[in-house]
């Protein structure tokens, strides 16, 4: 969908996020249905590889963006990506990502940091980190696909809860195809200063989230941030990526989707 001044925006049709009155395989077409041309999701571990792009393909619609498996989510992991214990099982995760990317044309690919407790060894978790992100960011660079973290506020003990943490792990790894996913939910949350902090940092921003605060709802202009500001600072800044809806609809998916023409 192309909205607010031209921005391209996706649906991020995971569990709890948009369109989640149809299942999962139905997102896609409800997607397209609603103007949207592009979808993105956390890893789909429910569904097969190839139901998920037979749906993808009869929706006529883009894949932009997608998770790494994050490890055992029922067992509490969220990502991998710096736990010094699950190398190995993060290269994996890398290949399998690999093959889903590929399979579905989607270029960007999240890696989820994992969760740290007060017992770890918090410098290891950055070596760890930085190191897992230079091999991950020079293997997918050779497939097409940028790499991506982000930091965020709704997982207890997340490793990666800063933007200037970011930025830091960004500079340490030192690669191209590494890049920052701003949820600017999150980035409210934690830090604020959004558009300061866009203007000197675009050129390190790969891929865009938007959620209201508080409440993660639809972006309009019930709660504190003033998106309709936001996206016109975004377009300004040159930024021609994708702009990912990852927030819970307040009811009705569709009917929520009135943010959109007030805001152009």
């Amino acid at each position: 969908m192309e909205g607010s001044q031209g921005l391209r925006f996706a649906a991020n049709i995971s569990d709890g996020f948009l369109f989640s009155e149809v299942n999962f395989l139905q997102r896609f077409k409800a997607a397209k249905d609603s103007g949207f041309s592009g979808v993105e999701c956390a890893f789909p571990a429910s569904v097969t590889l190839d139901s998920l792009a037979s749906a993808q393909k009869a929706a006529g619609i883009q894949h932009v963006h997608l998770n790494l498996p994050a490890g055992d989510w029922a067992a509490g992991e969220r990502g991998i990506a710096a736990n010094p214990a699950k190398v190995k099982e993060f290269q994996e995760s890398v290949e399998t990502g690999v093959k889903y990317a590929n399979a579905l044309g989607c270029k960007r690919v999240h890696a989820l940091a994992g969760v740290v407790s007060e017992a770890c060894d918090k410098e290891q978790w950055t070596r760890t980190f930085v190191e897992n992100l230079k091999w991950a960011a020079d293997q997918l660079s050779k497939e097409g696909i940028l790499l991506l973290i982000e930091p965020i506020s709704t997982i207890p003990g997340y490793f990666l809860q800063h933007q200037e943490q970011a930025l830091d792990i960004l500079h340490k790894v030192g690669h191209s195809n590494l890049k920052l996913q701003f949820d600017i939910y999150h980035a409210q949350r934690m830090d604020g200063n959004l558009c300061d902090f866009m203007s000197k940092n675009i050129h390190s921003i790969g891929h865009i989230q938007i959620g209201q605060v508080p409440g993660r709802h639809e972006p309009d202009q019930s709660g504190e941030l003033n998106y309709s500001h936001l996206f016109s600072h975004i377009k300004s800044l040159g930024y021609d990526g994708w702009v990912g809806c990852e927030y819970k609809p307040a009811g009705d998916t569709t009917l929520g989707l009135k943010w959109l023409p007030k805001l152009q």
